[in-house]
């Protein structure tokens, strides 16, 4: 897989880097600030972008800006965005059109689960941060659907909002791929959602119950 990577931490960005070519990728180009990364996935038509949401010149959200930019003249373009502090406008409006992840920079030192994220984005599929997730499910008013979930619902249909196949929701929470499958069917008719199999649209129909909060936190 052919990766860009957006970072201006020097440290951060020449780890992950190695990290990635020890997995067998191929980084071919590193831009510190949002104008450069933009340059270089133009250039370079990779297959996967990794990308800070805090980076230069205005060291706000100039990576996620970026990101969205590069969405609109690269719609291919797998995308994984990083950040030190969840945040959800961005990630969720993002996540919503498939190929895109977003994660806490400390889920990079799981690399295992980071690759597959990264492998998963960049065939199209969607990823959210568990802590994102989370809070996406805790900020739903009392007295609404999920109240008629189960404890191990709740923790199925978690990891269906952070884009984990079947077989990956059993292999997190030790279930069979046939119990899953029982528990998602479940999920969907409790709470009125279509049982797609297409995990990007899964999160979807997940992000659309969950009310796609546009705000900041």
């Amino acid at each position: 897989m052919r990766i860009v990577i957006g970072e201006d931490s020097a440290l951060f960005r020449e780890g992950l880097a190695g990290l990635l070519a020890d997995a067998g990728h191929e980084v071919v180009a590193k831009a510190p600030d949002a104008p450069s990364l933009i340059a270089a996935v133009d250039e370079h038509r990779p297959d996967l972008a990794v990308i800070d949401i805090r980076m230069p010149p205005d060291h706000t959200d100039d990576g996620a800006r970026a990101a969205r930019r590069i969405r609109d003249g690269h719609p291919a373009l797998g995308i994984v965005l990083l950040s030190q502090h969840v945040e959800t406008r961005h990630s969720v409006e993002l996540v919503s059109r498939g190929g895109f992840g977003y994660l806490l920079k400390d889920r990079v030192l799981d690399v295992d689960d980071f690759l597959d994220t990264l492998r998963r984005v960049a065939a199209g599929g969607s990823a959210l941060d568990p802590e994102v997730v989370a809070q996406l499910i805790g900020s739903r008013r009392a007295q609404d659907p999920l109240e008629s979930l189960t404890a191990r619902e709740r923790e199925v249909l978690a990891a269906m909002a952070e884009g984990r196949t079947n077989v990956g929701i059993g292999r997190r929470l030790f279930l069979t791929e046939r119990t899953v499958e029982t528990h998602i069917g479940s999920i969907m008719s409790k709470l009125g959602l279509p049982a797609d199999e297409e995990s990007h649209r899964r999160v979807q129909a997940v992000l659309v119950f969950l009310g796609h909060p546009s705000t900041s936190t």
